[in-house]
């Protein structure tokens, strides 16, 4: 006999869909968002000369601007007015989660529940508008030190284009709030999604462009698209992937004739707890150098970090070792702040909860810990050997690979996120569909 869910499973349909009325101007919304956001990756910041700036972009293309390029969705190549899109907010995130393990005072608001989640909220848009103001000013410069490429330089243009893009940041933290509470999914995943696919038609387009030109075979193109795929069915598996503890509640007696409890239920502990932090983390971190070089060929730091760059290309051996003990380092460490096994023990020690066979407190959060530090190593194998295949194919085949590590998991982990959260909208309008249907059929008895 099938339960519940798996009939409500077996009845979502198109017709489900276009009876899901909420759900449909959820996605219109969302839509109507993401577009917003694509035009303002086109309208240009005041005061660029666009060729010189073309220029510039193509010699730094292969260091850390390029890959916050591919994050933006080509805004930082253009200069627009979202060049610096939502990475700031991601790194106050970041900071603030940082702060939360040390700070008492942040400790205590996390754990007020929704009030302290509103405050530290609230924190976390505070060091947005700093971040972006920083770096906006870091931009500003930095543009002045390149040729021809400002107009007018000066400290009319250094303000304006702080004031430009902080303000595009906060706008964008706005509209991914927005689609959070309004649209589909979430809002910020959502708009790093629609810049990185964005871009994808045309790497696809020069793709097909080098084989026209026989820089690459056809069926070099072939064994990409089905390894392609191969490697995104192995992501979905891998990011899917749990270990569940079973949770064990002990029988209490509520009144003289009735007994709650005695329930079980899972903690489930993802494969991949850190998600794509750790490949954002080590490209940045061995992208900075190369970037700091170009930016000052001539001088002393340009000579000294001219061979360590050198040996950081792409594809050399020290490049690959790196990023491979990078990703493996940043898997540990961001999970380790993300998840906190001796608190997970207090809660369950709290509400009856125990792990059978292990003492609740203490034994519960070692436990849990221990099991948390296996699974994050096939976790963090995963993300190294999803990251560097890219990198391989780069340095031995020569193959424009547009879709990274980083960004592959991107995309298919929102899209994961994106789906479920549809489906979760349409078994809500197929419970509301048997409710009317039962409260019909009991006014007519």
């Amino acid at each position: 006999m099938a339960s519940a869910a798996e009939q409500l499973a077996a009845n979502l349909n198109f017709s489900a869909f276009s009876k899901a009325d909420e759900l449909k101007k959820r996605i219109w919304f969302t839509l109507g968002a993401l577009i917003i956001y694509r035009l303002g990756t086109y309208i240009p910041m005041p005061g660029i000369n666009p060729s010189a700036l073309a220029e510039v972009f193509r010699q730094q293309s292969t260091g850390i601007i390029g890959l916050f390029n591919m994050f933006s969705g080509g805004a930082v190549g253009r200069m627009a007015i979202f060049a610096l899109a939502i990475m700031p907010y991601i790194s106050a995130s970041i900071i603030v989660q940082l702060m939360t393990s040390v700070s008492p005072h942040l400790e205590a608001l996390k754990k007020e529940g929704e009030q302290g989640r509103k405050v530290i909220n609230q924190y976390t848009r505070y060091g947005t508008v700093a971040l972006a103001a920083v770096q906006a000013y870091g931009i500003a410069v930095g543009l002045e030190g390149q040729a021809n490429v400002v107009v007018d330089p000066g400290w009319f243009f250094r303000i304006s284009t702080v004031i430009t893009l902080t303000g595009g940041t906060m706008f964008l933290m706005w509209l991914g709030e927005q689609i959070t509470q309004r649209g589909i999914g979430n809002g910020i995943s959502l708009i790093i999604f629609a810049g990185i696919v964005a871009e994808l038609p045309s790497a696809i387009v020069g793709t097909l462009e080098l084989n026209r030109q026989g820089a690459l075979s056809t069926g070099l193109i072939l064994a990409i698209i089905v390894m392609a795929i191969a490697v995104i069915a192995f992501i979905v598996y891998m990011e899917r992937a749990q270990r569940r503890l079973l949770i064990q509640y002990p029988k209490r007696q509520v009144s003289q004739n009735r007994m709650t409890g005695g329930e079980s239920s899972h903690l489930p502990l993802k494969l991949n707890t850190a998600g794509v932090i750790p490949p954002i983390f080590a490209s940045s971190l061995l992208l900075l150098p190369t970037t700091i070089a170009n930016f000052s060929a001539t001088g002393a730091a340009g000579g000294w970090l001219g061979p360590i760059t050198t040996y950081l290309a792409h594809g050399r051996p020290l490049y690959m070792v790196l990023y491979v003990a990078l990703i493996l380092f940043f898997s540990f460490f961001y999970t380790a702040i993300v998840f906190n096994p001796t608190e997970t023990a207090d809660n369950l020690k709290k509400y009856g909860g125990f792990i059978p066979g292990i003492r609740p407190g203490e034994r519960t959060a070692e436990y849990i810990d221990y099991v948390l530090t296996r699974i994050t190593v096939v976790g963090a194998v995963y993300i190294a050997v999803v990251c560097v295949i890219p990198e391989i194919l780069i340095s031995w085949a020569a193959v424009p690979f547009y879709f990274g590590g980083t960004s592959l998991l991107i995309v298919v982990s929102v899209t994961m996120d994106t789906v479920a959260q549809i489906q979760g909208h349409l078994y809500a309008a197929q419970y509301e569909g048997l409710i009317k249907k039962a409260r019909l059929r009991g006014k007519r008895r």
